[in-house]
């Protein structure tokens, strides 16, 4: 009897673990789809009113082509013709310009691709095709001409309409798409990590300046692109983490990469929801 007794009691207290943590998950889901509602209604506030903004503006310069305001912005970035800041502005211009965007859009979705990270290879490239039909669907519709020579000094001609800008566009659509991947793929302080932010963030903040100051947009095409660029991004990145999250399109080699290399972020985690 004393025996069946002890028995007893060890079962009872080798099953005590197992409940308590069953209990803990159990009692931290609840809390997980908190947090996930509220990141997902904060993500759609935010996207929301980007777009009521893009919205009034398109509108406006629809209405309103030439802009008081427009003029008096460019002349201001004008002013310094320094060659250095001429040239730099040029240069940061220039991947938009050439070959160069889409031959780095199509070697980053390959290196993802080849690398197993098939869900990064489809967005990488999906997002900056989607960016370019939208800009041009919406460079049609607002049908707003670029600025000419009589208002502002043309450094760099362009064709077509003004609102919104594609470079814009197209550089949140790369460049703030890998910006995107450097804080939620890896971690750690790593020079190549930083590299990769800082040249994103350069890209994508230093276009809209550059494009005002060639004189081939006006500042409200600029601003547009990035409310709407920005909204497209958005998108992305929120639908791209759950499917992270479940492990869509990861091949086996790419998780196993995950688990062994420490600068690269172990999915499924519980930081982002």
């Amino acid at each position: 009897m004393q025996q069946a007794g002890r028995d007893e009691n060890g079962q009872e207290q080798a099953r005590s673990p197992m409940a308590e943590g069953t209990e803990k998950t159990a009692g931290s889901a609840p809390e997980t789809q908190q947090r996930r509602r509220r990141a997902v209604g904060c993500l759609l506030g935010v996207l929301t009113l980007q777009i009521t903004l893009f919205g009034l503006l398109a509108w406006f310069v629809h209405v309103h082509p030439i802009l008081p305001i427009d003029i008096a912005i460019t002349r201001s970035f004008q002013q310094n013709q320094a060659p250095w800041m001429r040239n730099t502005m040029l240069a940061i211009s220039y991947p938009g310009n050439s070959l160069l965007l889409p031959a780095l859009i199509v070697l980053t979705a390959l290196f993802f691709w080849l690398k197993g990270f098939r869900l990064e290879a489809v967005l990488v490239a999906g997002l900056s095709t989607i960016s370019l039909l939208l800009n041009i669907l919406l460079k049609i519709q607002v049908s707003r001409p670029r600025p000419t020579a009589n208002l502002v000094h043309i450094v760099q001609a362009a064709v077509g309409y003004s609102f919104p800008s594609g470079h814009v566009m197209a550089y949140i659509a790369y460049w703030g798409l890998l910006f995107a991947f450097g804080v939620i793929l890896f971690e750690g302080r790593h020079w190549w990590r930083t590299a990769l932010l800082t040249t994103s963030v350069a890209f994508v903040v230093l276009i809209g300046p550059s494009r005002v100051y060639l004189g081939d947009h006006w500042a409200s095409d600029v601003l547009g692109a990035y409310l709407i660029g920005g909204v497209l991004l958005g998108l992305a990145v929120g639908f791209y983490l759950p499917l992270k999250e479940r492990g869509v399109l990861e091949t086996p080699e790419a998780h196993a990469r995950m688990k062994e290399k420490k600068a690269l972020r172990s999915f499924p985690t519980k930081r982002w929801f």
